[in-house]
């Protein structure tokens, strides 16, 4: 009874007995004989580890949690140690009640989470003070590809009919979220131009500009003459902006952004090794229909009661499928979720003075650092400087003074050497962040006093306006009161806690809490992505495992984990065809054959990886039209690319001539 499967998969042994003579067949492998196409029906078990119980497991994940080595990091770069507020972690995060619950598509069992998710968008259209924001995508690189896949769409009928297709990205951007666009935009013809902001060239060619704000280094810009001039162009503006940041600084939508993406990893979620962190997205009300991901609204019922729902899905894959306006139709809602209640839990006051002592704190080690000959390069920062170091010292003897206090600072190419500062930061870290400057150096540091709040920012970057001034960002500023808003709101969902959950699809609410508990663990919460790898040795051995045994399971022999969601596998999936097809020469098949039962992501994902789609018929009983699938196949065999297809479909059937539909 301790096995895993004995305890979360399946039913009871009297009640399988029920079933299967209620559907009139002996036993579960004569039902699956009968389920699934006997040619592809696997004759031998898989060659996979032995099954651990859940104890065993327990152990086993520990183990390799040990193997995790916790050190202090300041590397930044969109990753930033937080604090997760205990009442949200223990309440939310770890709570069967929000991460079981299915996609609210049901908005009548569903009002919980849709309240929770408009605080998310509430917390990100005050914070850039756009009009409108979705409820999460699925991380910051992702949202900025999407930003210019939005931008491309929106070009005016003259940008179209002149070919433009540049986005200018400025230089002083996240490599990530540039590496991403990139990616992204190859297959759509759009081609990335980067350079400095203040040196760009107004040509026809450009149609969009993005921007970050504090920009890589750490420097805040203040970008409003370039947005003007972007403007007058006919450019739209998009900017990844630090959340935080925006308690301080002048939001981007008065200063004329289009569109304002980002990451609120570090309103209260772990850093998780780079792990999943909520992402969001906001633009401009006459963009609406043109946003990526779900979007949560207001209606009255009959009686004029308020209620929430998803609004506006018409753009989205299950109607729209290869016209959508993006690939992907998941977000990361536990997190958004915890995002909002982290800005419930503190509300303005308090997210204003965690920004502010976070600046303090920086200006603090920036004087102190100073002190030492160090010279610091940004004129304007919110949590991040960069040090030019004194000929004397090198950023290797600064590395190893630091690895030795268990530190992670981020080095550049050029030799400067930078650290983030967070909201875990307190005077003792601070010290010995200074320490391990002043020790290169061969000086003693200087002792700074505590209790003086320093502000270093310039009086133009600052934030006038207002932000969370809606009364839920009031009244539950207590444990006590935030526990029970959160019961309050939890009541008013279906999840595992109450019943089954009868819709499938492509999300299956099946973690059992021994899968879930390590997840709690500082040594899988506390590693940044950019640390060295021997502190995440348990991380890689963890990783490796599960890709080995996924290469078993599907019987390839490459796995990529990178992708996170099944849109984004499937564009991961397409994109490999094309870069294939290009590498032997095939480059020019752009056709994609998709059964009309696929899931509604694959033609979308399809058209974003830069394939035309090719939709076959199906059946009367849900499977693919044989003969329709070859007549199509043949007259665009030159141009074919690739078939894509649901597997079991989303009508639920496993295709019997599967073999026959991929040869």
């Amino acid at each position: 009874m301790d096995s895993l499967a004995s305890r979360h998969i399946g039913i009871s042994t009297d009640d399988t007995e029920i079933m299967l003579k209620k559907i009139g067949v002996k036993s579960l492998d004569e039902l699956i004989e009968k389920t699934i196409p006997s040619n592809i029906l696997l004759k031998e078990p898989l060659v996979l580890p032995e099954t651990l119980s859940e104890h065993e497991y327990a152990k086993h994940i520990a183990e390799l949690a040990a193997k995790n080595k916790i050190y202090t990091s300041y590397i930044g770069m969109g990753w930033y140690n937080t604090i997760t507020p205990a009442v949200i972690q223990r309440n939310v995060f770890e709570n069967p009640v929000w991460y079981t619950s299915y996609t609210p598509y049901q908005a009548e069992v569903s009002q919980g989470r849709l309240e929770a998710l408009i605080n998310f968008q509430t917390v990100i259209c005050d914070l850039t003070a756009m009009p409108l924001a979705n409820c999460s995508l699925l991380d910051e690189a992702t949202a900025a590809a999407e930003a210019v896949t939005m931008m491309y769409a929106l070009r005016s009928r003259e940008q179209q009919k002149a070919g433009a297709n540049v986005v200018f990205v400025d230089e002083h951007i996240f490599p990530q979220t540039l590496a991403v666009i990139n990616t992204r935009a190859i297959p759509q013809g759009i081609e990335i131009r980067t350079g400095k902001y203040q040196e760009l060239k107004y040509t026809s060619d450009i149609f969009a500009c993005v921007l970050q704000y504090p920009n890589s280094n750490g420097n805040i810009e203040n970008y409003t003459a370039f947005t003007q001039k972007a403007h007058e162009a006919n450019y739209k503006v998009a900017v990844a902006a630090d959340i935080l940041s925006l308690a301080l600084l002048v939001p981007p939508e008065e200063w004329g952004a289009d569109i304002v993406f980002g990451s609120t990893q570090r309103l209260g979620t772990p850093l998780f090794y780079g792990g999943p962190s909520a992402a969001y997205f906001a633009t401009r009300d006459e963009y609406k229909r043109n946003m990526p991901g779900r979007i949560i609204g207001l209606s009255k019922d009959k009686y004029g009661k308020l209620c929430y729902r998803m609004a506006l899905q018409t753009r989205e894959q299950h109607i729209k499928r290869e016209k959508a306006t993006s690939n992907i139709c998941t977000s990361q809602a536990l997190l958004a979720i915890m995002a909002g209640f982290y800005a419930v839990y503190h509300g303005a006051k308090g997210i204003t003075a965690i920004a502010k002592r976070i600046h303090s704190i920086t200006a603090s080690l920036e004087k102190a650092i100073c002190s030492l000959k160090y010279k610091q390069v940004n004129d304007q920062y919110f949590d991040t400087l960069r040090f030019v170091l004194p000929e004397y010292v090198s950023a290797q003897q600064i590395r190893t003074i630091a690895l030795g206090k268990e530190v992670n600072l981020r080095y550049f190419d050029n030799g400067d050497v930078g650290f983030s500062i967070d909201e875990t930061t307190n005077s003792a870290s601070a010290i010995t962040l200074l320490s391990i400057f002043a020790i290169a150096a061969g000086k003693d540091y200087p002792k700074e006093n505590d209790n003086v709040q320093l502000d270093t920012i310039n009086k133009s970057l600052k934030r006038q306006s207002p932000f969370l001034t809606h009364e839920i960002f009031q009244k539950y500023h207590t444990e006590t009161e935030m526990m029970r808003y959160i019961k309050r709101l939890d009541r008013k969902d279906i999840s595992l806690t109450h019943s089954m959950i009868s819709l499938g699809s492509c999300t299956m609410k099946l973690n059992a809490a021994s899968e879930l508990l390590p997840l709690s663990r500082p040594e899988f919460t506390n590693i940044h992505p950019l640390a060295p790898e021997e502190q995440a040795t348990g991380y890689r051995e963890l990783i490796d495992n599960l890709s080995e045994m996924l290469k078993v399971i599907t019987g390839l022999t490459g796995v990529s984990l990178q992708p996170n969601s099944g849109a984004a596998g499937e564009y991961a999936g397409l994109r490999v065809i094309r870069s294939y097809l290009e590498s032997i020469r095939q480059g020019h098949r752009n056709k994609v054959l998709i059964p009309a039962s696929a899931h509604g992501t694959n033609p979308a994902s399809a058209i974003q990886a830069g394939f035309d789609t090719i939709t076959c018929a199906c059946d009367e009983r849900g499977n693919v039209d044989m003969k329709d699938l070859k007549e199509k196949a043949e007259s665009n065999r030159k141009e074919l690319a690739a078939l894509m297809i649901t597997y079991p479909s989303t009508h639920g059937i496993f295709e019997t001539e599967i073999k026959e539909i991929c040869r």
